[in-house]
């Protein structure tokens, strides 16, 4: 069975929080199936970067769809992503040392 969305976001925020970073919902998309994508942005480079769930063959993973560390970049993406998923949850996270507190598989970090 699987999670719903505000559910696995709720858990994430909460693991974010427990881990000294801060995390909050930019944008919420449909509370049981929408897709999330997380902006990580590290304070004290104020670098950051894009993670986006993908189904891969061995099942779902994290990957960065943009390469690039420059945050007007980065929210023109995600614009372009929210006009395209009217469903899409956007997560962002700022922490001292740009992590993004995931558990699950992350490729290309």
């Amino acid at each position: 069975m699987l999670l719903s969305t505000d559910f696995w976001v709720g858990a994430l925020l909460r693991r974010i929080e427990q881990g000294g970073g801060f995390g909050y919902i930019a944008r919420k998309g449909d509370a049981k199936a929408g897709g999330v994508i997380l902006k990580v942005v590290n304070l004290l480079t104020r670098q950051a970067y894009v993670l986006r769930e993908v189904q891969g063959h061995d099942g779902a993973l994290w990957m960065r769809p943009i390469k690039t560390d420059d945050e007007a970049e980065i929210d023109i993406y995600l614009q372009k992503q929210i006009k395209f998923d009217a469903d899409l949850w956007v997560v962002e996270i700022e922490d001292r040392e740009g992590r993004h507190f995931l558990t699950e598989k992350v490729e290309d970090l």
